[in-house]
């Protein structure tokens, strides 16, 4: 049974201590009742945060994740921005230009979307970065739907109260076509892209989720626009990307973010191998590196890359994530595919029609 520091009526967390007055379940210890609150599933957890105060609290708060993780009671889903499906007549309905959040869940197979950004009426910023951090879903800029200007807006969906809040807007100048990765804790990491000009940036910004904070970095070796993020060994690497002078030749290297010593590392000079797009580049659950190449499913092994797996003929524009032990594929035909990493071998996993729109990014969450 997982300990619940409540004595005395406070319920201690590693960012507050808060006064908690009624028991959660009454004639029951709250570290009883916490076993069984953790073993909801989380599609529930919004309307159980509408029972009493005191469940709204302890359901939102940090432990209640690292509790239902230490237990192994979590769900992993999967995130997507998603274009609006095509008719039979070849147009979208919602327009074509317009996305939503979609999100997916491997284990039960279903799929739903989520509510709208609060005040965009035309669905979501195009190209945006979405990250999952705790039990939190950030969005972060992209293009305006109905002025097609770059924002520097910040939203929140919070998966347990099922609600979305503002957070700070991206300092400094506008950015697009950025890379961006988060700890799965409370830190996003933010690089490179370019401004209104077209001129590729060389300038990350960290994003701390819990404190509503961004945070100055200093400058990578060099401008990357079109980069990819992931977080790797405790650390956020940025690979690829290209130079303002060099629009769309990728440069082949990826430099390295050690958020303990605050400072870049090294760069290696050759991650690609070749001039390549690094937008599915994913870290695995075993924490080695895949990328979709050519037709291959490829894994980074020591120095080279090497094919593991052929990708699957009929899909293309191809967005990969990880998921509990496996990868997660999908692209274009109303199809999506799940590769065990071990046995490499794909499972098909078909998409409901309203759901079979072009996906532009994708992320992951653990509930």
């Amino acid at each position: 049974m997982l300990p619940l520091d409540s004595g005395l009526g406070v319920l201690r967390d590693t960012t507050m201590v808060v006064e908690v007055d009624d028991e959660l379940i009454p004639g029951l210890p709250d570290d009883i009742a916490l076993e069984c609150l953790i073993r909801l599933p989380y599609n529930h957890l919004s309307n159980a945060s509408l029972v009493s105060p005191p469940w709204k609290l302890h359901l939102q708060l940090p432990h209640f994740l690292r509790h239902r993780k230490a237990a192994g009671l979590t769900t992993n889903v999967i995130v997507m921005a998603q274009s609006p499906p095509q008719t039979n007549t070849g147009k979208a309905i919602p327009p074509a230009d317009s996305s939503r959040l979609t999100l997916f869940d491997p284990d039960s197979g279903s799929w739903c979307e989520l509510p709208p950004l609060p005040g965009m009426n035309r669905g979501l910023p195009l190209y945006c970065g979405l990250v999952g951090v705790g039990s939190d879903l950030v969005v972060i800029g992209g293009y305006d739907p109905e002025t097609w200007k770059s924002s520097n807006a910040v939203f929140i969906y919070n998966v347990v109260s099922a609600t979305w809040r503002s957070g700070a807007n991206i300092p400094g100048v506008r950015r697009s076509f950025f890379g961006c990765a988060s700890d799965s804790d409370r830190m996003v990491l933010v690089a490179g892209g370019h401004d209104d000009d077209k001129n590729a940036l060389r300038s990350p910004l960290a994003y701390d989720v819990a404190k509503d904070e961004w945070l100055p970095l200093p400058d990578m070796s060099m401008e990357r626009d079109e980069c990819k993020v992931v977080f790797q060994r405790e650390k956020f690497h940025v690979i690829g990307g290209y130079r303002t002078e060099t629009q769309g030749r990728f440069e082949r290297s990826a430099e390295a973010f050690d958020v303990a010593s605050w400072q870049w590392e090294h760069i290696e000079e050759d991650l690609l191998e070749t001039s390549t797009c690094s937008r599915t580049c994913v870290v695995g659950d075993d924490g080695k590196l895949y990328m979709c190449r050519e037709c291959d499913l490829v894994q980074k092994q020591g120095t080279t890359w090497q094919p593991i797996a052929k990708l699957p003929a009929e899909l293309s524009g191809f967005c990969l994530t990880r998921w509990r032990g496996k990868l997660f594929l999908i692209g274009a035909a109303q199809k999506a595919y799940s590769m065990n990493i071990e046995s490499c071998t794909w499972t098909e996993l078909v998409a409901p029609a309203e759901y079979s729109g072009h996906v532009q990014s994708t992320c992951w969450l653990e509930i």
